[in-house]
């Protein structure tokens, strides 16, 4: 009887050798960026308002601001201990810096929710579409946050999630650049600024790995598209329709 003898080829490692410089080097200097566009975004009407003593509309506003002032700040601080070799202290911050995204997600959809029953516009946006760029933002952010918790012993797909998820955050700011002195509508350079970002992280992948990490594979088009498709969600009827039962539910008790 015949021996048959199965021939199996040497597995492969999934992605190529990173540089590991090059990584601290790229995550670090996306850190900075990030928070350079937040304080440009909101340095009119937060930062250099005096922050806690910023004239803002409703005091709900005045947690939100400090809660998500306080994540780009743990970003920037988590990012500095990576590139400082400071892992341990990296992982025990990182312990009570995720408490913090549950209190922004609630934050967040208040804060939208308020802004709606004020009757706040986006530019020449309606309450109601307007309403569709933060909230979808945030069920964005609750995703690739919640991935990103999920992946935390894998630390490859843990950086990109919790890039991609502060990526989407900053959309917020970008709405808020003075587009208009530069000839274009705030609206296109929202989307341009943002899916700018996102390309960063696809190229760095391009760059590092010859080929794109699983997790920027579906979170990085999330991210992009939760921020495109938000304002033409937004004047759909349904969607007004859902803005007016938002408002009549939870608006009036805001």
């Amino acid at each position: 009887m015949a021996t048959e003898t199965v021939l199996k080829s040497p597995s492969r490692p999934l992605y190529r050798p990173v540089n590991r410089t090059a990584e601290r080097i790229f995550f670090g200097s996306m850190a900075v960026l990030l928070c350079v566009v937040v304080f440009i975004g909101f340095s009119p009407t937060y930062f250099r308002a005096g922050m806690l003593r910023a004239p803002l509309p409703s005091p709900i506003l005045h947690f939100h601001g400090a809660a998500f002032t306080l994540w780009m700040v743990l970003f920037l601080i988590q990012s500095a201990l990576i590139s400082a070799r400071r892992v341990s202290w990296h992982r025990s911050l990182g312990t009570v810096a995720f408490c913090l995204p549950p209190i922004m997600i609630v934050l967040g959809v208040i804060a939208a929710i308020d802004a709606l029953h004020r009757r706040v516009s986006i530019g020449p946006l309606d309450p109601a579409v307007s309403l569709s760029i933060p909230l979808l933002g945030i069920v964005c952010f609750t995703v690739l946050i919640y991935a990103a918790w999920r992946t935390r012993r894998r630390p490859d797909a843990h950086k990109r999630l919790i890039l991609l998820a502060t990526i989407g955050l900053v959309d917020a700011a970008l709405g808020r650049f003075p587009w208009n002195r530069m000839g274009i509508s705030p609206a296109g350079g929202a989307v341009a600024g943002l899916g700018m970002l996102v390309l960063l992280v696809v190229l760095y992948d391009l760059f590092a790995l010859h080929r794109l990490h699983r997790s920027t594979i579906w979170a990085a088009p999330l991210t992009f598209a939760v921020g495109a498709l938000a304002v033409p969600i937004g004047i759909t009827p349904a969607w007004h329709h859902f803005a007016a039962f938002l408002d009549r539910s939870v608006g009036r008790f805001l």
